[in-house]
C-alpha cells in the first residue's frame, strides 16, 4: 500500500489500507477514482464496498475531518479529551499527553504548555500521581484547548508561506501559516521543549535557536520557496554579529544558508496575534541594507 498509490500521489494517499483520494470538481474526482481502483485491480487488491464512501464534501480520515480546504479534529475526539478524567498514575498522564499530542499542529506552545505534566511524569518516585497547582493548571488548559474551533487550512503550494517564530523560559513554539484572501489562516503549529542546557541561554539564544529549529523542521515545506518569518529581526542581527566568534552560533548561520526569506517585523506586544502579524509591515529592504543584499535572495547570503 506505500508503493500502490506512488502513481497518484498527488491526489491519493493511504494509511495503511485506508484510501483517500481529494479532487476539486466531480468530473475530474470520477476519473481519479476510477485511476485508483484500476491499480487495485492489477495488484489483485478489492475495497469492502461498505466500508467505501465517494463524492463526500468532508471525510472522517485518521481521526482527522477534512475537506472544503480546511483540516480539523472529529467532535467525538475533543469530546472524550474535554471529558476526561484526571489520572491518578503516571501510566495515565502518559496516556492523555499521547491523545492530546496527536492533535498538537492545532494547539500553538503545546509544549510550554504541556511541560509540567511531563516533569510530573519522569519525575522519581511512587507511580501515584502528586498533583501541583502547575500540573493540574496544565492538564485543565489542554483539556479545554481544543474547544474554541481549532481549525487548520489546506496547505497550497500556490501560495507564499508565512513562518512564525517564538521562544520561551521552557520551549520553542511556531506557526506556519498562509494568507486567504485578506486573512492569514495557520497550517500547522508545532512546539518542543528545551532541553536543561538550552534553558540557560540568553533571550535572544533562544530566539534564535527558534527560527534554527522551525526552518529545519519545517524544511520540506520551506526549502526552494521564497517564504515571510515573522519575528523581531534582533536575533538574526545578532547571529549576523557573532557567526565567527562562537562555534554554536556559526551553525545556526549556516542552517540558514538553503532558505530564501524575507522578514516582517513582529513588536513583541503583538507577539501572538494573528491580526497583529498580517499588518505588520515588511523589514526586508531594512536587512537588506543591514547585511548588504538585495531583497529576496537566500537567506544564507545574510
Amino acid at each position: 500500500m506505500d508503493k500502490l498509490p506512488c502513481p497518484h500521489t498527488s491526489y491519493a494517499a493511504a494509511y495503511p489500507d485506508d484510501v483517500i483520494i481529494h479532487t476539486t470538481d466531480w468530473g475530474t474526482h470520477l476519473e481519479k477514482v476510477e485511476a485508483v481502483l484500476r491499480t487495485l485491480r492489477r495488484a489483485g487488491l478489492t475495497p469492502n464496498p461498505t466500508k467505501c464512501s465517494i463524492g463526500l464534501a468532508e471525510a472522517r480520515y485518521l481521526g482527522y475531518i477534512v475537506g472544503r480546504g480546511i483540516v480539523k479534529p472529529q467532535t467525538n475526539k475533543l469530546e472524550a479529551i474535554q471529558n476526561w478524567p484526571w489520572p491518578t498514575r503516571k501510566k495515565q498522564v502518559r496516556a492523555f499527553l499521547g491523545v492530546v499530542g496527536y492533535y498538537r499542529s492545532f494547539i500553538p506552545h503545546f509544549s510550554t504548555t504541556a511541560s509540567p505534566l511531563m516533569d510530573l511524569v519522569k519525575a522519581r518516585g511512587p507511580d501515584m500521581v502528586k498533583w501541583t497547582d502547575a500540573a493540574e493548571g496544565a492538564f485543565t488548559d489542554l483539556r479545554m484547548a481544543l474547544c474554541n474551533d481549532r481549525i487548520l487550512i489546506a496547505l497550497d503550494f500556490n501560495r507564499e508561506f508565512i513562518l512564525q517564530t517564538d521562544a520561551s523560559e521552557v520551549g520553542l513554539g511556531a506557526v506556519l501559516s498562509q494568507m486567504v484572501g485578506e486573512e492569514e489562516h495557520p497550517i500547522l503549529c508545532l512546539s518542543r521543549k528545551l532541553l536543561t542546557r538550552e534553558q540557560k541561554y540568553a533571550v535572544v539564544e533562544r530566539e534564535c535557536l527558534a527560527v534554527k529549529w522551525a526552518m529545519e523542521t519545517l524544511h520540506y515545506y520551506l526549502l526552494g520557496r521564497q517564504f515571510t518569518l515573522v519575528t523581531d529581526h534582533e536575533p538574526l542581527q545578532w547571529m549576523q554579529r557573532n557567526k565567527e566568534k562562537n562555534a554554536r552560533v556559526t551553525r545556526w548561520f549556516l542552517s540558514l544558508q538553503p532558505f530564501q526569506f524575507c522578514i516582517r517585523h513582529r513588536a513583541g506586544c503583538h507577539h501572538g496575534k494573528a491580526d497583529d502579524l498580517s499588518r505588520a509591515y515588511c523589514l526586508a529592504s531594512q536587512v537588506a541594507q543591514l547585511y548588504g543584499v538585495e531583497r529576496g535572495v537566500e537567506g544564507g547570503d545574510m
